[in-house]
């Protein structure tokens, strides 16, 4: 049975586009522990190869929604500036941890302004935008210069709590599965892997939710880039929390189509719960690098996870499902 112990660490490191060097230096200390040689890049990402000569990469990426100090108020509470895509209304009532360059680190709450009921009965009209909300210090601050003596300024890194919780009935939910998961299907497959000397590159990107993540750093002669991100549910989509989610066009445009048969021929020779989908609102990785100008193939696939940018949830047996077919695809490479 996998142990999924790894993945809580991961999403209980705070890890922001922009901040994620803890994260990263996690990932560089799990794969040194598989007796692989991960590099860092300039850029602040994470690749290792499984064997000589790469040709395949396959991304996840660790880095995750956030918000960032942009002011102080006068009455002590913070402004703040979405990273990535950040859902206000989801956000809302948060708890978040505030990180200074000093390497301080302070707790408050997104909220919005003037949120008690009891002196505003017009709040659930009100729109939810960066104006209408800020953060409450759980510190005594009245004012600016209350807030500027504890070490506060512009610039501060707002992470919200993940609320990480895996349940018996095989879900887990928590924030920032997307795309934290994706990143666990690339530690089991290190795992998994070991020994076999497969032309394999893992890379851990870090820039994926402020749309450049994927743009640079892989090997010389990659051939094909096989993204895990998180496959999209709802109305408009097939996906489900327990399959493996295959992408066949994104905002962006189609991936590639051979790529796409391959993995769909797979899934139903072996049985691999699956499902192919269109994401109407959705870049990814491979996006990313495909607008880079990167000459290789690209696919995209990932668990089904649920309320996407919020308090998102998948299942054990989507997240299988995905490195099961990951596997599939490594192993119809020509060695």
């Amino acid at each position: 049975m996998t142990d999924y112990s790894t993945l809580r660490e991961l999403i209980n490191i705070d890890s922001p586009s922009g901040f994620t060097h803890d994260a990263c230096d996690f990932i560089v200390q799990l794969l040194v522990a598989e007796e692989l040689s991960p590099l860092t890049t300039v850029k602040g990402a994470v690749r290792c190869s499984l064997g000589q000569k790469p040709k395949l990469a396959i991304a996840a990426h660790v880095d995750t929604l956030g918000a960032i100090v942009s002011g102080i108020n006068h009455d002590g509470t913070l402004k703040f500036s979405p990273i990535g895509g950040l859902s206000l209304t989801g956000a809302e009532g948060e708890y978040v941890r505030i990180r200074t360059l000093e390497g301080k680190v302070f707790t408050g709450t997104i909220l919005l302004n003037d949120p008690s009921s009891h002196t505003n009965n017009g709040r659930e009209a009100t729109a939810r935008t960066i104006k209408s909300m800020h953060v409450r210090l759980d510190e005594e601050v009245a004012n600016k210069s209350n807030v500027e003596s504890l070490g506060i300024c512009i610039g501060d890194i707002i992470c919200l709590y993940p609320n990480y919780e895996e349940l018996p009935s095989g879900y887990i939910k928590s924030r920032f599965m997307d795309n934290k998961a994706g990143c666990f299907v690339l530690f089991e497959l290190a795992k998994r892997l070991k020994g076999q000397d497969v032309p394999v590159e893992l890379f851990f990107s870090n820039y994926e939710e402020v749309g450049h993540g994927g743009t640079c750093g892989y090997s010389d002669g990659i051939e094909e880039l096989l993204v895990i991100d998180m496959g999209v549910l709802g109305d408009a989509c097939e996906g489900v929390e327990t399959a493996c989610s295959i992408c066949v066009k994104d905002s962006t445009g189609p991936y590639d189509y051979q790529m796409r048969k391959t993995l769909v021929e797979l899934a139903r020779d072996k049985g691999i719960a699956h499902k192919q989908d269109v994401y109407p609102f959705y870049g990814s990785d491979g996006s990313a690098a495909r607008a880079a100008g990167n000459d290789f193939r690209v696919g995209l696939i990932g668990p089904g996870v649920a309320s996407s940018h919020s308090t998102e949830r998948t299942h054990k047996k989507g997240v299988e499902a995905t490195i099961e077919l990951c596997l599939a695809y490594i192993g119809q490479l020509q060695l």
